[in-house]
């Protein structure tokens, strides 16, 4: 009885993780580059009860029979394909077709985004509005 019930109760908090991930990708699906994920899953452990045997004396063979123990979230992967590219009309909007990132920095740190949305800084070079202070673009 105790086995079953640890074996639902893994399954119940993964399958929390999993509806985690599924509603950050709802929620995330106009914003502008996000790259959606997905969770996948493994066994813990099995319980082998009976041996799998192969066929004697003219019968088939017996299959093995095992009970699992649970489920574990083996990983959560983003998944990197190509999005659809739209125009915008703005001169200063850029796209990636294939891999990459744009690379920016705030002359402290680099980040990257796919998001292509720029606008022009006051100093004249390209700049991201969307992640709060303007953040210039290194070109690489």
């Amino acid at each position: 009885m105790m086995r079953s019930m640890f074996a639902a109760i893994s399954g119940l908090k993964n399958h929390q993780t999993f509806m985690d991930v599924v509603g950050n990708n709802i929620a995330n699906v106009n914003t502008t580059g996000f790259k959606q994920s997905r969770v996948t899953f493994q066994d813990i452990l099995s319980q082998t009860l009976r041996g799998a045997s192969g066929p004697q004396g003219g019968r088939g063979g017996v299959n093995g029979e095992q009970i699992g123990l649970g489920v574990l979230v083996s990983g959560i992967d983003t998944i990197q394909s190509q999005g659809t590219l739209q125009s915008t009309g703005k001169s200063t909007d850029m796209a990636i077709q294939g891999d990459g990132y744009f690379v920016m920095s705030d002359g402290k740190q680099s980040m990257y985004t796919r998001d292509g949305a720029f606008d022009l800084a006051l100093d004249g070079t390209l700049a991201s509005a969307s992640s709060g202070p303007l953040v210039h673009i290194m070109w690489c």
